[in-house]
């Protein structure tokens, strides 16, 4: 009886792995970065002019969604992509650095322009609330305003990864936050070589 068990339970394996491998076979194959980015519409602070997923062509980016109030993870990570831009030797048009503001209350073109003038070649993007939610909708960014207890200020909880782009303006991958630097130095150099 054991036996016939055994039998039947690895045909049900063996009938899911064909099944799983046969929709694998047959599926549409995707273009490149179809599940990921998509239309939007910001305003940069380098110019204050309007700024879409067009402009993502010609130039490999790390896209960083955050807000200026945020007390430790967002002004970190804009650091390291300061730290690995210069450990690379490279320029503003090798690599182009965008902190997406997911606080559109709060961060205005000329809050975003403050906040960023310590940091080389930056640029910020803001833009309304239906604008910002269009743009986070397009890279799956998550973002929540956190009451702060017993205060009228809040903060804002959010995905906390850097976006690397390619500079056809496909995914490439991403870098974790306080991922190890030579980690991170390696994945930024393929992006650039790609």
């Amino acid at each position: 009886m054991l036996g016939k068990v055994r039998i039947v339970l690895w045909a049900i394996v063996a009938l899911v792995a064909v099944s799983a491998t046969v929709i694998y076979l047959t599926k549409p194959i995707q273009p490149s970065g179809a599940m990921f980015g998509g239309p939007f519409e910001m305003v940069a602070t380098s110019t204050g002019e309007t700024f879409t997923q067009d402009d993502l062509i010609g130039t490999p980016t790390l896209m960083f969604f955050g807000f200026t109030h945020c007390p430790d993870v967002c002004p970190n990570t804009l650091y390291e992509t300061q730290v690995w831009k210069e450990r690379l030797g490279l320029a503003d048009s090798d690599l182009r650095v965008l902190f997406v503001t997911v606080d559109p209350s709060r961060d205005t073109l000329d809050v975003m322009r403050e906040y960023l003038s310590p940091l080389d070649g930056v640029v910020g993007l803001v833009g309304n609330e239906a604008q910002t939610d269009e743009i986070k909708r397009s890279y799956g960014v998550f973002s929540e305003q956190v009451e702060e207890d017993g205060s009228s200020q809040y903060s804002v909880n959010h995905t906390a990864s850097v976006f690397m782009i390619d500079d056809e303006g496909n995914f490439f991958g991403t870098i974790t936050y306080q991922e190890d630097t030579q980690t991170a130095l390696d994945k930024v150099k393929r992006l650039i070589e790609t």
